[in-house]
């Protein structure tokens, strides 16, 4: 854990600092998704294409709805940590941090509350093949019962990462992660329990994750650790968190919802293109890691370094982070694309499933680089306390774009690669406007 007297965020040179964060982080948000990579590869092995429909098609994106919504509440924390322990405000940070992991406990009450009950209906209305609903239901609930250690490892990886520590949720993930091999082994392929053995499994591993990163907290300097007693909401410090929070998990979730259309309108193709979709998510979900593992990066770069009163180091901040995305982005493009098959044939071997795949990779992985303006110009205005526009920025370039895409586009040519492109066309019109109101706000910031 970095000293406040010697913070490397502030002080040392941006790109080699970056890339130290960076690295842990993205090893960290990889072994998270591993969970679920390694629940695929199983399920789409040992049970079948309809289990893998299940595990990765619409329960998958109610799951990523409600955990975004989270995720993005959660930066609003992440954030004014940031910001506090920029500005060496330590009692302050004290707060937040047991503000932060009250609002987690509370918000996994309520999440649980509403999976549990909703599931059913949650998973017809996505027009999900009748021959996966009932898996998709009981994956769903029981993965929701789990909800409010999810919640707290999140809210917690995001408070060490806001101080500058990336390495200690990596070594936690990395546990977490092998608990969930070996868990799946044993309740899919040796005891045959199937979808239901995939979720047990990976409420019991978020369980680890929780506990392991509250005992870090409680390991903090004396200034800020944290205290079980002392969990509470603070009002003035829950408001500071909601004004950037709640527009970052609204972002969040318009993303999910946008991909609930898509899912729906994927799911009208049958099993063969759902589980096509749900491979191929597991395939590109490395090019979101890395993305945003570097936009939540700058974000704290960008936060410790505005909280420090440090325009110049902000500005750079960003700089250095687009072209390090940029680098990273156009790599891994190149290797999705000349690979995809192989790629494809790590979770699925039916060769229907992997024309489908085969077809969606070719016509969206060269336009990844369109998106990563939006992740590095948010992760920067965000790290500044710009929260609404960006916000409405997301909301129409990407969800309303994206959905009536789908309403008025896709029937004009009922294609999968009709749905796939709305993908690309609404990440070149967002990046255009993030760009342009980047701009804007640092010219309005005259200091900067």
């Amino acid at each position: 854990m970095q000293k406040k007297n010697n913070n490397a965020i502030t002080q040392g040179v941006i790109w080699k600092e970056m890339l130290k964060y960076f690295f842990p982080l993205l090893f960290g948000t990889f072994f998270q998704q591993l969970y679920n990579t390694v629940d695929a590869i199983i399920v789409g092995r040992y049970v079948g294409a309809q289990a893998l429909a299940a595990v990765g098609g619409s329960a998958s994106v109610i799951v990523n709805l409600f955990v975004g919504f989270f995720t993005g509440l959660a930066s609003g924390a992440t954030v004014i940590i940031a910001q506090f322990y920029g500005a060496k405000h330590m009692n302050d940070v004290k707060k937040a941090i047991h503000t932060g992991i009250a609002i987690s406990i509370i918000g996994g009450i309520i999440f649980t509350i509403i999976g549990l009950c909703l599931a059913p209906f949650g998973i017809e209305i996505l027009n999900t093949p009748k021959d996966t609903i009932n898996d998709s239901v009981l994956y769903l609930r029981i993965y929701f019962i789990g909800m409010i250690p999810n919640l707290v490892y999140n809210m917690g990886a995001g408070i060490l990462r806001a101080i500058g520590d990336s390495v200690r949720p990596l070594i936690t993930l990395i546990i977490a992660t092998i608990c969930n091999i070996i868990l799946d082994i044993l309740f899919v392929y040796e005891l045959g329990m199937g979808v239901k053995g995939v979720a047990i499994a990976t409420i019991l591993c978020q369980l680890i994750s929780a506990i392991i990163v509250i005992s870090m907290l409680k390991k903090l300097d004396a200034e800020y650790k944290l205290c079980i007693k002392d969990i509470r909401v603070d009002g003035p410090i829950v408001l500071k968190i909601l004004h950037i929070g709640i527009p970052a998990g609204v972002q969040s979730s318009m993303y999910s919802l946008s991909n609930l259309v898509i899912q729906t309108a994927i799911n009208s193709f049958g099993t063969y293109a759902v589980s096509a979709w749900a491979a191929y998510g597991k395939v590109d979900i490395l090019l979101w890691l890395i993305v945003g593992s570097l936009g939540t990066s700058i974000t704290t770069f960008v936060g410790q370094n505005y909280g420090a009163g440090k325009p110049k180091r902000v500005r750079d901040s960003v700089r250095q982070g687009l072209v390090i995305t940029f680098i990273f982005t156009v790599m891994l493009s190149l290797i999705f694309y000349f690979y995809r098959i192989p790629l494809l044939k790590i979770f699925i071997s039916e060769a229907d499933v992997i024309n489908y795949g085969d077809i969606m990779m070719k016509a969206m992985v060269p336009f990844y680089v369109l998106y990563i303006s939006v992740e590095v110009f948010s992760g920067a205005l965000r790290g500044m306390g710009e929260a609404i526009i960006p916000t409405l920025l997301s909301l129409f370039g990407i969800c309303i774009m994206r959905v009536l895409w789908v309403i008025f586009i896709l029937p004009l040519n009922n294609e999968v690669t009709t749905i796939v492109y709305s993908y690309p066309v609404t990440w070149a019109l967002t990046s255009f406007m993030f760009i342009l109101y980047y701009f804007y706000v640092i010219k309005k910031k005259h200091r900067f």
